[in-house]
């Protein structure tokens, strides 16, 4: 069979499994042994699925295939706690995702869409441009391929990779639930974050569906001039109406928002900037993480080690709890904002 006609497995739910066997002829039992094999085990050849019989076996591996992405390069880090993956997808799209070790977390950072349409100034991906949105299969296959690569197993996943998730939101929840599953890979629905720069419908579906997974808002600004400035995203969802949904979601949920706050020279790093930012805030329970940011060779810079230190200060008193991300992985352009891939 043509390569481009198989059906590829990875990505599949157990009702999608249970159809695909329907086509092929076989019980429906055989979904679960391959629901098992995929996630469970997460073998990469249908060779290794010892209790299905040797003739449907060889079947599967002429008509059809696992992963559906490619491995292109690895990167890794000078401590080797960082590793970047390039992948290749089946119409030659490229994406990166990452794989971070900090003590006993072994976190993994994956992308959602090729390229990125929200343009955000300080972030590398912008630079791409967009092309399209990748599938469930896509998504779930950047965590299986950097499984197999870890020492560990994998503790958290975030998906604060390329693209923005929410903007592709029916795939990206689709993949975080098959990683959640139970019978499957069986993550904890809290060691799964996806990351929004602020689309305000799909925080409030997030909300109204009462996901169980984290949820992180990318704000980097306490003002709307200076967030329009860096995220065009803010002219359409403006602040306030940002702020309103965030506050939205935590009264249905209960569940304590992360917002992530890179702080860049001169840009929203004074001490006005922290204190607009604890009352943009206010009594909402919520993180918040400051990143200092990862320079791309464009015109923003991190501030100076000091400066940090004075806006952390200024946060000591907040109502909220407040961490400092030191991004991993910046020698390898693996760190927050600096995936991207050459087009051309």
């Amino acid at each position: 069979m043509p390569q481009d006609e198989k059906q590829y497995l990875v990505g599949k739910t157990l009702v999608e499994l249970q159809d695909f066997c329907a086509t092929i002829d076989e019980p429906r039992y055989r979904a679960y042994q391959l629901f098992y094999w995929l996630y469970t085990k997460q073998v990469a050849v249908f060779a290794d699925m010892t209790n299905i019989s040797k003739k449907l076996r060889s079947r599967l591996t002429e008509e059809a295939g696992i992963h559906v992405l490619e491995e292109v390069t690895r990167t890794e880090s000078e401590t080797g706690e960082t590793r970047k993956v390039l992948f290749r997808t089946g119409d030659n799209q490229q994406v990166e995702a990452v794989l971070m070790k900090e003590g006993s977390r072994i976190t993994v950072c994956l992308s959602t869409q090729v390229g990125c349409k929200l343009d955000c100034q300080f972030c590398a991906t912008a630079e791409m441009g967009f092309a399209r949105n990748l599938t469930v299969a896509e998504i779930l296959n950047q965590f299986l391929l950097l499984q197999k690569i870890s020492p560990e197993r994998i503790t958290n996943v975030v998906f604060m990779g390329m693209g923005e998730p929410f903007l592709n939101y029916p795939r990206v929840i689709g993949a975080a639930e098959l990683i959640n599953h139970q019978e499957g890979i069986n993550l904890g629905a809290r060691k799964i974050t996806i990351s929004t720069a602020g689309i305000v419908p799909q925080i409030r579906r997030f909300g109204s569906e009462r996901q169980r997974f984290k949820l992180a808002i990318s704000l980097n600004a306490s003002d709307q001039a200076t967030r329009e400035k860096i995220m065009p995203i803010a002219r359409q969802y403006p602040l306030p109406e940002l702020l309103n949904s965030v506050r939205e979601y935590y009264d249905i949920t209960r569940n304590r928002p992360t917002f992530e706050y890179v702080l860049m020279a001169g840009i929203n790093d004074s001490q006005e900037d922290a204190v607009r930012l604890v009352k943009l805030i206010g009594g909402l329970p919520c993180k918040v993480n400051l990143i200092p940011y990862n320079e791309i060779g464009g015109r923003y810079r991190r501030p100076t080690d000091e400066k940090i230190e004075v806006f952390l200060e200024l946060l000591y008193n907040a109502p909220f709890t407040v961490t400092v991300r030191r991004s991993k992985g910046i020698g390898i352009n693996a760190g927050c904002g600096q995936l991207a891939v050459s087009r051309n």
